[in-house]
């Protein structure tokens, strides 16, 4: 709860962006570059209706990695 709490600027700023109206609810799922992911957001991502697979958010999170890092060294 305390890392929603944190996040309300984050959550205004997406709300303004998607044009989400104000009685829904947005969870922040932070994926590393690493493509680790804390405990607690899978307990976040059970609150999201629909089927999500974290699996495929750190699959993106690598892929997204090793692409800037080419895009450095080249």
């Amino acid at each position: 709860m305390q890392k929603i709490i944190k996040c309300k600027d984050l959550n205004i700023e997406i709300q303004g962006i998607w044009n989400v109206k104000k009685k829904k609810r947005v969870i922040p799922v932070i994926v590393e570059a690493t493509g680790t992911i804390r405990k607690s957001s899978r307990k976040f991502l059970s609150n999201i209706p629909g089927r999500h697979k974290v699996k495929e958010s750190q699959i993106a999170a690598i892929l997204g990695t090793s692409h800037t890092v080419r895009e450095v060294l080249v």
